[in-house]
């Protein structure tokens, strides 16, 4: 599959990413969309990164554009500080996908490109290089920046007398973490450091990862454990216990300790938020941050103080507004963040006097769980969702176990609400080859249930 644009820029095949064609996209991006004179570029730990960020330093140099390397650090570490300077960003990951791929992420001085951006860049490519010679200039403060920006909002005893798990696996804010929990006085306890490259999915973590979890904290006596994916944009936060908690229970509670008021949220995040009082609006879009984004930009436009913020079912944040933390401001950042929906839940925690475990607990009653199945193209994925979505025998004679039909929502794959309250919502990943289940219920395990069943049922039609 050629290299193309999905839910969080650009991905394919690294064998595919070749230097021409990285090249290529790194000048449409440039004629394409405003970069105020340099461009900010990091990268993830996978093997292939390397390469692939000196075509893009090449590439911008050879169009005239300074060129500020800052090395392997965190995506919205890198988005913090090209934004700061008022320029444009190119992050080098391929997420949580396996190392066999690859990819771009775009950033405009402003944040992330939107789809009309995309279709832009698209219709640059093919361009001759220009033949300017760019500046390269390194850059250590960005990760530095990132790190105080959480140690001074929230202080350094938000997290005092907390033992705190980091599971650093091959993620690019593996070191970073360990500096703001110990910065937020808590004890941080590196775990399972490795050389080669992990796929860790937050948003689908697979039964041994779990088990390592509960283990390490009977073991080490933890309060927690924190990890991210690869480029570390997206959050994971375990209990005492083990128990993960989903991402977008972590949204909920980052955005009511932070005060918001308005939530823009994709159709597969936990629908608890309807319930809770203390937001005023929930807006519900597609799934990707491009979506969320536009719905952010949407309600600032009508109230440019609303206190708005956006998160995704992975549990990447969005700050819209300037918030308050206990010990200082929090400034806007409207990128998905992995650093915030882990230390406010768990500030918000000690505050209480709470476990984790018993944060969650006070939320409305509703659970979400998702997994996927990897290998399946695209192709095959929609022309399935297709004749579910416009035959309701088919899709009947699929949910035969379910009941009756409430309510159909084809905002973003195939989303099926039964009269009992039970959602199944069933999607092609926008950016590797695999299906998604996502599912809602009344009950963890009736959720997790729900998603190993309809997986089961799409692996045996489809193979």
């Amino acid at each position: 599959m050629a290299p193309k644009f999905g839910t969080s820029g650009l991905r394919g095949l690294v064998t595919e990413l070749t230097d021409e064609l990285v090249g290529d996209y790194t000048r449409a991006f440039l004629a394409a969309c405003p970069h105020g004179g340099a461009l900010w570029l990091g990268r993830d730990l996978r093997p292939s990164s390397p390469r692939i960020s000196a075509a893009v330093a090449t590439a911008a140099r050879g169009e005239g554009v300074d060129v500020i390397e800052c090395g392997v650090l965190p995506t919205p570490a890198l988005a913090l500080a090209s934004m700061g300077a008022g320029q444009a960003a190119l992050m080098v990951t391929g997420s949580h996908i396996p190392a066999d791929r690859n990819g771009l992420k775009f950033y405009l001085p402003a944040g992330e490109i939107s789809k009309e951006d995309e279709m832009a860049i698209a219709a640059h490519l093919g361009r001759a290089a220009s033949g300017g010679q760019g500046d390269l200039r390194e850059n250590a403060a960005a990760a530095t920046d990132y790190v105080a920006r959480y140690v001074t909002a929230f202080g350094p005893a938000a997290l005092s007398g907390m033992r705190i798990g980091v599971y650093q696996h091959s993620s690019v804010a593996r070191d970073l973490m360990m500096q703001v929990v110990a910065g937020l006085g808590a004890e941080p306890v590196a775990l399972a450091r490795s050389d080669t490259f992990i796929p860790v999915d937050t948003e689908a973590l697979d039964p041994d990862t779990r088990g390592m979890l509960a283990g390490w904290c009977a073991e080490h006596g933890l309060d927690a454990v924190i990890s991210t994916d690869g480029d570390a944009d997206r959050p994971m936060l375990a209990d005492a216990t083990g128990k993960v908690v989903p991402g977008d229970v972590l949204g909920a509670l980052t955005a009511r300790s932070l005060g918001a008021d308005v939530i823009c949220t994709p159709v597969s995040s936990n629908s608890m938020i309807a319930g809770m009082a203390e937001f005023s609006q929930v807006n519900l879009t597609r799934i990707g941050s491009p979506y969320v984004i536009a719905a952010m930009e949407a309600v600032l436009a009508e109230e440019q103080r609303a206190a708005v913020v956006g998160y995704e079912a992975n549990g990447g944040f969005l700050l819209g507004f300037e918030a308050k933390g206990p010990a200082g401001p929090l400034s806007p950042l409207m990128t998905r963040d992995c650093i915030l929906p882990m230390v406010a839940p768990l500030a918000a925690a000690r505050a209480a006097g709470q476990g984790i475990a018993d944060l969650v607990a006070g939320l409305p009653p509703r659970f979400t769980a998702a997994d996927r199945i990897a290998g399946i193209e695209t192709a095959r994925s929609k022309a399935l969702l297709a004749e579910l979505s416009e035959d309701s025998g088919a899709r009947a004679g699929f949910f035969s176990l379910m009941g009756a039909e409430e309510a159909l929502d084809v905002t973003d794959g195939l989303r099926v609400k039964f009269q009992d309250g039970r959602v199944v919502h069933l999607r092609p990943s926008g950016n590797a080859p695999e299906f998604r289940c996502y599912a809602e219920a009344d009950s963890a395990d009736a959720a997790q249930t729900l998603v190993t069943t309809y997986l089961d049922m799409l692996r045996r039609k489809l193979g």
